[in-house]
């Protein structure tokens, strides 16, 4: 789809001016690029965002012959698409609903376990690290003897 063909159905859809429209698109296109010149980024909840990433240099190599390359540093331009779109086009990942990273889950699980301890596992602070003292269940026993 071009711009034009974008600012045509915009225009059906809002029944406004085609040309009202396409001032308006470009309007906004201008904007972005503003916004990403400066360095900034541009985040369009939940469409996506726009982040403009520093590149160090680097020694890369020539496939063909092997023989080193300096690629000098630049500043790339880079798209990361929202949950929304990537669900829409059909590349989001499976099994990735609700909470990012288990974040929320893990926050939930930790206030219902009473805080830092585990329940069944015994011996676990939430961060991971070990009780001093060893792993030992309530009643003594080690964790898998019964």
């Amino acid at each position: 789809m071009t711009k034009n063909e974008l600012a045509r159905e915009l225009a059906d859809d809002f029944e406004l001016p085609r040309r009202q429209v396409v001032e308006i698109v470009e309007a906004m296109l201008d904007r972005i690029t503003e916004v990403l010149k400066s360095g900034d980024r541009v985040q369009l909840t939940p469409f996506g965002q726009f982040k403009i990433r520093d590149r160090a240099a680097r020694v890369a190599r020539n496939p063909q012959t092997g023989e080193p390359v300096n690629v000098p540093a630049k500043r790339v331009l880079k798209f990361i698409a929202g949950r929304s779109l990537k669900e829409a086009v059909g590349t989001a990942k499976p099994g990735r609903g609700g909470a990012k990273k288990g974040g929320a889950k893990k926050a939930a699980g930790a206030a219902g376990r009473g805080g830092a301890k585990k329940s069944a596992g015994g011996a676990k602070k939430a961060g991971g690290a070990k009780k001093a003292g060893g792993a030992k269940k309530a009643g003594g026993a080690k964790k898998g003897r019964r």
